[in-house]
Parts: structure tokens; C-alpha cells; sequence
């Protein structure tokens, strides 16, 4: 049927069983009805994200496909298993935070076949994942999460429901509130959503109150409604109102919509989303295939900067650290050169941020490159000559060590380079970090000025190619699942699909895709 083979029958032939019942066992008890090998629930899980399969597809692909038989070590005639086992298998996945054993599995397989190695150069870079639920603005988030809450009650204690609720809140909250035309004038809206805060909080008092069932409390849909309340509205003189937007609570842990209480709203420049934020990690070398060595799945709103550790941790655990790792500027600061060169022994590349700031109507102010740091002394010299008259330690607003340093008015004020220096009153000051830390943002300053370093920082750029393959082959974009648990498992079949796919493309020689560029584009002058 195959006579020069097809993905599977090439990636099997090349890595042999991939996973083994022993890598799950623990995810199922010693007793108990017999089930599917876990090892072959595993590699079609992988193949379904593959091939951007269903459940059901995928299970008459293990009954009809012979390649997958091939791959799977069936028999001709065995007849597989209801596609109902698959999502069982992955809940048992995600509940043991297991998914990355198959993402492991593959990648284990894909070293011992010396198609991936440590060492060398690695790149990683982030996109974001849109949550499977539908956004909402806050008047929709705020009136559908009520709504959700009066359904759950109204199907655990209905009877007792009726008899608390005012007869206009059917009207109100019984359709959905995208079938429902709020005002478009600003105070009408603010109107609607007071009303609503106070709704909320008239049935969590009869929750909570004497003679509501004691269960109702410990309802999900109940808890939601409560802690959404406290992130939105707030009492003002006995009267519930609306918070301002500068009241909301911080991205992280702000609430998004009572269908994924996981999900958090992320900002990147000029983009917003409600979901997640996904880092790929990947191996970048000509002479072998470009693996995803690591992915990590975060809510939105979490730094790169954050990600680093973990994943130079998780790359050293499956003995995979590069030589050298390309970030773009969201992951490096002089902390994280720091202590990727003093644990890992990894050269991080990418550039960091520049001090220039911009002065008033005089140009650039001076920024502290100008000044003469003599740590052993604690003395700084600005472009003057004058000398600091406060050297003190410190700590950051994010906790890390800084050096802080003024230079008195009596100096500053009369200075005729005070224009281009500060425009405090108090005199000139300083924040510095700890003088490794300090002296590894100079060095890296200079350095990605040079031709040199762009050229090495340039390989970065083809990870963009591994997420618009994840985003548009493999459905990386969107999440399948609610949840975070279950969208990081998605995350690691994925990943996992992205490397059989780049395994098969190198066993049969298919170059890498070429960057389109458009017809007119190509005739843009030099420089």
C-alpha cells in the first residue's frame, strides 16, 4: 500500500516504540477492569494532534488505517476501542500532570536515534493561545457570571429560588446577554451593570442567610459569583457600584468568564487576548532536524522573563542544555545572563534594554554609561567631575539588590551640563544593580552593537517559522480544552505532532520553507 512508505510507517521504522505501558502506570490503580494499553493510547493521541483528528476520527483510524495498525502493532482484524477511551486517557493525563511524559517519550526517542543533542544552539520564543470559551467585555462577564450562578442554584434548590427572586429578574438574566442589546451610552451601561452588582449580592445574602440549603454554598458557580463580585464591584455609602478600571485587581488574577475560571487576559503591544501564553523551545543547528526540545504553558499575563529558569531546569533534566540560547528581548535581563551562565553554563543571546532616556527639549539625557562607577571606593563621578554624596544598597520593587546613588543639588544646580543631566531638584540619582549583574549589561550593550553579534542573534528569527507551523498545521492558537491543566496537555501532544512531523520531513529530505516574500517586495532597493 505504501511502497516508499508515509509519516508514520518512517517515524516508527526511525525511533521504534516510542512509549511503554510503565510510563503511566501510576496513573492507573493496581485493581480494577482491564484497559487500553496506555503506551498505544499515547503514540494515537500523538497521530490524532498530527493529523488534527477528533476523538471519534481517531478510533476509526486505529480500526480502518493500516498504517496506523503498522504503528500501533495490531493485528489486521482487532476492531481498537471506543473514542470515548481517548478522553479518558487524557483527563488521567492531566490530572497526574503527566502530559509531558509524552512529549518526553518522543523526545527521548528522538535522541537516542542522535537526531537531537545537547549542546550547540537553541532558541525559544512565546505566542499566545486563546481561551475556548468566548470573550466577554465586563458588563457581559459580570451578567452572564449571575446567570450562571442562578442556573446552577436553580437545578440544586429550585423551589427555594423562586421564592427569593424578584419577579424582574427573569427578564433580566433568563437569555444569554449576547441576545440581549445593552445601551451604547456610557451611563446607561454603568446603570446596568450597579444593578447587576446589586442582584449579585441580593442572592449571595440568601445564600448565605439561615434558611437557604446548606449546599447551595459550596456550589461552583456560587464561589465564582462571590469572588467575582469582590474583583468588581465595590460598596460606595451602603450602595453597590461598579469599580473604575484603575480599581480592577492586576491581570493575573483577574477573572475573565465563569466557563474557564483559569483563563486571564494577556496584552502584547497593541494585541489583547483572554487565555493563555505558550514558550517553544528548539534546537537550530543545519545539520540536524529542528526539535522542540520544551514547551511551557502559562496564563496570559506571566513575563517571559519569568519562563527562563524553568525552562533551563526542565532542558537539564532531560540533558539537553544548549551551548548557546537566542531569546528576544521579553526573556534576558542581566539577572537571567547572570544566572544562566553561573548554573547552566549557557551563553544567553538576545538583546537587552537600552538606559537612554529621553530629556526634555536638549536631546538625551545622560544615562548612567557616562558616569565612573569605582565599586571598591563606592564612589561615582558624573561627566562633570563631581563625585556622589550618597552610596547606599537596596532593594528593587521586585525585590532585587540595587546600588543607589544622589549627587547633591548644591553640585547639580549651578552645573552648566544640568540640562542634559536631570531636571530633579534634589540633584542627580542613580539606580544601579549589583556589580556583576551591572558590569554583564554593559558588556552585552556593547556587544549588540556589533555586526557580529547580529549575525549570531539572527538564527533566532526562524522560530517564527516553528509557531506559524504550530499555529496554522497543528491548532496551536486556540485551545481544545477549558483549563489550564488541560490546555498544557494539548500544549504537549502538540509538541510532540510538531516533532514527528520535522523528524519525517528530515528522513526524507524535505528542505526548510523559504520565507515568502511578495512580488513587489522583492524589488525593494538596497538599503
Amino acid at each position: 500500500m505504501f511502497p516508499k512508505g508515509c509519516l508514520v510507517m518512517r517515524v516508527w521504522d526511525a525511533l521504534g516504540p516510542v512509549f511503554s505501558d510503565a510510563d503511566f502506570e501510576e496513573l492507573f490503580p493496581v485493581r480494577g477492569r482491564p484497559v487500553v494499553s496506555p503506551a498505544r493510547l499515547a503514540l494515537v493521541s500523538v497521530l490524532q494532534f498530527a493529523e488534527g483528528l477528533t476523538d471519534r476520527q481517531a478510533a476509526h483510524a486505529v480500526r480502518s488505517r493500516l498504517d496506523w495498525k503498522y504503528a500501533l502493532s495490531l493485528e489486521l482484524a482487532d476492531t481498537g476501542f471506543d473514542f470515548s477511551v481517548l478522553s479518558e486517557f487524557r483527563a488521567r493525563l492531566a490530572n497526574g500532570e503527566a502530559g509531558q511524559k509524552v512529549f518526553d517519550a518522543v523526545l527521548r526517542a528522538a535522541s537516542e536515534a542522535g537526531l537531537v543533542k545537547a549542546g550547540k544552539r537553541q532558541r525559544t520564543d512565546a505566542t499566545h493561545v486563546l481561551a475556548a470559551t468566548r470573550d466577554l467585555n465586563r458588563l457581559e462577564f459580570a451578567v452572564e457570571t449571575l446567570r450562571a450562578a442562578l442556573n446552577q442554584v436553580a437545578e440544586e434548590a429550585g423551589d427555594w429560588l423562586v421564592t427569593v427572586s424578584p419577579p424582574e429578574w427573569f427578564d433580566r438574566y433568563s437569555a444569554r446577554p449576547e441576545d440581549s442589546r445593552f445601551a451604547s451610552r456610557w451611563a446607561a451601561r454603568v446603570e446596568h451593570a450597579d444593578q447587576c452588582g446589586t442582584d449579585g449580592v441580593m442572592l449571595l445574602n440568601a445564600v448565605w442567610s439561615a434558611a437557604s440549603p446548606p449546599t447551595l454554598r459550596s456550589l461552583l458557580a456560587v464561589e465564582f459569583l462571590r469572588q467575582t463580585w469582590v474583583q468588581q464591584f465595590q460598596q460606595v455609602e451602603g450602595t453597590v457600584r461598579w469599580r473604575g478600571t484603575k480599581d480592577l485587581p492586576p491581570g493575573l488574577i483577574r477573572l475573565r468568564t465563569p466557563y474557564e475560571p483559569e483563563a486571564r487576559t494577556g496584552s502584547k503591544r497593541d494585541l489583547a487576548w483572554s487565555g493563555y501564553k505558550v514558550h517553544l523551545s528548539e534546537t537550530c543547528e543545519p545539520d540536524a532536524p529542528h526539535l522542540i526540545t520544551h514547551i511551557r504553558t502559562t496564563p496570559a499575563p506571566v513575563n517571559d522573563v519569568l519562563v527562563l529558569e524553568d525552562i533551563h531546569t526542565s532542558l537539564a533534566d532531560r540533558g539537553l542544555l544548549p551551548d548557546e540560547h537566542l531569546v528576544d528581548a521579553g526573556y534576558i535581563d542581566a539577572e537571567q545572563i547572570h544566572h544562566a551562565r553561573r548554573d547552566h553554563d549557557i551563553k544567553l543571546v538576545g538583546p537587552v534594554k537600552s538606559t537612554t532616556v529621553k530629556g526634555q527639549a536638549t536631546g538625551d539625557i545622560f544615562d548612567n554609561t557616562r558616569f565612573i562607577i569605582d565599586w571598591d571606593q563606592r564612589r561615582a563621578v558624573c561627566p562633570a567631575g563631581q563625585t556622589n554624596v550618597v552610596w547606599r544598597e537596596d532593594q528593587s520593587q521586585w525585590g532585587a539588590a540595587v546600588t543607589r546613588i544622589r549627587f547633591a543639588a548644591r553640585h547639580c544646580d549651578p552645573c552648566e551640563l544640568r540640562t542634559s543631566c536631570t531636571s530633579s531638584r534634589t540633584g542627580r540619582n542613580l539606580t544601579l544593580r549589583s556589580k556583576t549583574e551591572h558590569d554583564i549589561l554593559q558588556q552585552a550593550r556593547i556587544e549588540q552593537d556589533t555586526e557580529q553579534w547580529r549575525r549570531r542573534y539572527g538564527h533566532r528569527a526562524g522560530v517564527e517559522g516553528t509557531i506559524s507551523q504550530g499555529v496554522q498545521a497543528f491548532g496551536l492558537r486556540r485551545s481544545r480544552y477549558r483549563g489550564l491543566a488541560k490546555t498544557r496537555l494539548q500544549h504537549d501532544f502538540t509538541g510532540a505532532a510538531v516533532n514527528l512531523a520535522r523528524i519525517d520531513a528530515w528522513l526524507t529530505g524535505r528542505p526548510l520553507a523559504k520565507t515568502r516574500v511578495s512580488h513587489f517586495a522583492a524589488l525593494r532597493p538596497a538599503g
